[in-house]
């Protein structure tokens, strides 16, 4: 992922957040070990931000759409609401068995229930609401997805998307980047869409934050 901010001001954001727990860290290095695919993996300030809104939020029903090695959903576990659950939603069976094992080591593993396979289809064996509804997964169904969850949010639930920015190739309308253009085309569409207001956040690669009127 190329860097969208200053050379430093990542890193000077993520020294002055919250350090990300121990087993966090840990589940962050085995990620970078065991995948080539580490970028991936949201940063430790953008874990902390979903953590914050899912507890601002006081969310008791969480939905993820790309759960890559769980990172993310560990990450919003720790601001449920007392009794709240993570339905996170893995295409990749073998992120999805390593997410599991992460998150059996983790003092979540009761509250995020991994469920393999394409969103696409696996979307249509989840009910609704959702306080809080996270998509971080193939570029080209985001619409898609915002299409099939948007219905899903509870009242004062909201949308959190990753990669708008797309490592500001969102700023090339030539680009043959198949994933550059559905993101364009996404952002396009939830920006004129009138049944929602959104704002777009440059935090890493990227985060638009989306909620019913």
């Amino acid at each position: 992922m190329e860097p969208i901010v200053l050379p430093g001001i990542d890193e000077y954001s993520e020294a002055h957040s919250s350090a990300e727990p121990e087993y966090l860290a840990q589940v962050a290095e085995a990620t970078r070990e065991l995948s080539d695919q580490a970028q991936m993996m949201i940063g430790p300030v953008e874990g902390g931000l979903l953590k914050m809104l899912v507890a601002m939020l006081k969310a008791r029903r969480v939905l993820e759409i790309g759960t890559f090695t769980g990172y993310s959903s560990l990450w919003m576990a720790a601001g449920l609401a007392e009794g709240g659950r993570i339905i996170t939603l893995e295409a990749s069976a073998r992120h999805a068995d390593i997410a599991r094992r992460h998150i059996a080591a983790s003092p979540y593993a009761d509250r995020i229930e991994v469920r393999p396979g394409r969103a696409v289809e696996t979307l249509a064996s989840v009910d609704g609401p959702f306080d809080f509804v996270f998509i971080d997964a193939d570029k080209e169904n985001y619409r898609n997805y915002y299409e099939v969850v948007l219905p899903m949010l509870s009242e004062g639930g909201l949308i959190a998307v990753d990669n708008v920015l797309w490592s500001g190739t969102v700023l090339n309308p030539e680009t043959d980047d198949r994933d550059a253009t559905a993101i364009v085309e996404f952002n396009a569409h939830v920006c004129a869409d009138p049944r929602v207001e959104c704002v777009m956040l440059t935090v890493r690669d990227g985060l638009t934050l989306i909620r019913k009127r």
